[in-house]
């Protein structure tokens, strides 16, 4: 009896601190975020996100190793905010090319969503294109670019150009901007259009015309090349 005694102790115990370990490291990050957005990766110090989180400076070392994988955690934060497994998960999807884009579109779009999040998310994300980190080029080579070179393909398909073609990339670039316009120009849309709320049903609303919009020119650009002598660099579809 005494034997089964220890070993429950010794399970609530361990379970004690891996709960205790897992409070202390999403602390650090909520209060990494807050410091991060408002003094810069390059201003904050470890000192500063510790005291804000309650936690030991060692506490960082154990959980992050250092500064910097603090700061890659953070950003990751930020980046599933963005719906960027909804966005893969579009990418997965069968149907044809502009179905799929359509849907691309729709899960980035939600992603702009508040949905509760703290406001550091967009400051930070602000910052870090004000003033890059090496955490960046991880993100985008992670994140970032597998997606990017999806669309290229997505795109590509849909006009007739091979992914790696100018026209493509910059195909690429208006429908990303597009996006981006209502990620980063917030502020702006408040003054100009101070009733306006991106609530879901106003983002599908968003997303149905940022990918008619696109479309619309995607198709005019195929309909061009499939005029008799505009077939150069023409994609094969299957």
């Amino acid at each position: 009896m005494a034997t089964a005694s220890n070993a429950v102790r010794k399970l609530t115990l361990r379970t004690r601190k891996l709960r205790y370990s897992e409070a202390t490291r999403q602390k650090l990050l909520d209060a990494a975020g807050h410091v991060f957005a408002e003094r810069g990766y390059y201003s904050a110090t470890i000192r500063q996100i510790c005291k804000r989180a309650g936690a030991n400076v060692a506490a960082v070392n154990y959980h992050f190793k250092d500064k910097l994988g603090l700061y890659g955690e953070v950003l990751g934060a930020c980046a599933r905010a963005a719906h960027v497994e909804q966005m893969r998960a579009a990418l997965d999807q069968s149907g044809s090319p502009e179905k799929v884009l359509r849907e691309v579109i729709r899960a980035r779009v939600r992603g702009l969503a508040n949905d509760g999040l703290p406001d550091w998310y967009f400051q930070l994300f602000v910052r870090e294109i004000a003033q890059p980190t090496p955490a960046l080029a991880r993100m985008i080579n992670k994140v970032a670019r597998p997606i990017y070179e999806r669309m290229l393909g997505l795109i590509g398909r849909i006009i007739g150009l091979a992914a790696e073609d100018e026209k493509t990339r910059l195909c690429a670039y208006s429908v990303m901007g597009q996006i981006l316009f209502y990620a980063f120009a917030g502020p702006l849309l408040e003054r100009l259009s101070p009733n306006i709320e991106l609530i879901p049903e106003r983002l599908d609303r968003i997303a149905d015309h940022i990918a008619d919009f696109s479309l619309a020119y995607l198709h005019e650009i195929r309909s061009g090349r499939d005029k008799p002598g505009n077939g150069t660099n023409e994609v094969q579809h299957d």
